[in-house]
């Protein structure tokens, strides 16, 4: 079953085209990644299915709904959350506020009654912070919450991003290229959490990836664009055999 249907997406900026008529289907409770070279159009089509760009054509079909006309926010209330090429999180900020970023849209309750602190706030932050506690445990930062997140390593700066990716429990993670600056060790972390969100939690996760060996190793499906095209879709035997492939990204590689 489809949960993300795209269909015909282009985008424009400008004179330049940077999405061509882009249609894919992302199954539900896969890993489905999105690769090709630089500037091949990959961050635009997150960038379309978050509405941080609004496309020149084409629809986007999330769950049954069409995200046309919606703005970002009102996205991640339909259960889409992502992380972003370039690190997006708050240095000044400890891990858990960070995290707690991701967890705004529990929080319904008016500015009169976070002034009082009544009843009500106060069980909407115990509640905000058990999910904090238990996204911790699971990406094994529970022990940096009280952390500023600028003080920590890089690799642990990428978790506590996919941490508040997590916070508002949703059904389709984008993922932007999470093994950029990572060792050989946290790139292996890195997989294991991502078999966890598919495997144990049920989400969906669409991933932007340069990283080949680990995108053909955890892949349940594959979308190779090349200058705003989709020139490829399959498994991940398939791709790294696939002629067009080879020539547009892989190259003479290990896997052609």
């Amino acid at each position: 079953m489809s949960l993300l249907e795209i269909k015909d997406l282009t985008v424009r900026f400008g004179g330049v085209v940077a999405v061509n008529r882009f249609s894919t289907n992302i199954e539900q409770g896969i890993v489905h990644s999105l690769i090709g070279p630089n500037g091949a159009g990959k961050t635009t089509v997150f960038n379309a299915i978050t509405r941080v760009v609004r496309p020149d054509q084409g629809n986007i079909i999330f769950d049954g709904h069409n995200l046309n006309g919606l703005r970002p926010f009102q996205v991640i209330s339909h259960g889409i959350s992502r992380t972003f090429q370039n690190l997006e999180i708050f240095k000044l900020m400890t891990v858990g506020e960070n995290m707690l970023v991701g967890h705004h849209r529990e929080f319904k309750t008016r500015v009169m009654n976070e002034t009082l602190r009544t009843k009500n706030v106060k069980e909407q932050e115990t509640a905000a912070w058990t999910r904090v506690l238990e996204v911790a445990e699971m990406l094994e930062i529970k022990n940096r919450l009280n952390t500023y997140a600028g003080m920590l390593p890089y690799g642990l700066q990428k978790r506590v991003e996919l941490a508040r990716a997590l916070m508002c429990e949703p059904k389709l993670m984008l993922i932007d290229e999470p093994a950029a600056g990572l060792n050989t060790t946290e790139t292996i972390e890195l997989k294991k959490l991502i078999h966890m969100f598919t495997r144990k939690l049920g989400i969906t996760v669409l991933l932007v990836e340069h990283d080949m060996s680990l995108v053909m190793d955890i892949s349940d499906e594959i979308t190779v664009m090349n200058f705003g095209h989709k020139i490829a879709e399959g498994t991940a035997k398939e791709i790294k055999n696939d002629p067009k492939v080879i020539e547009a990204y892989l190259g003479e590689s290990k896997y052609a």
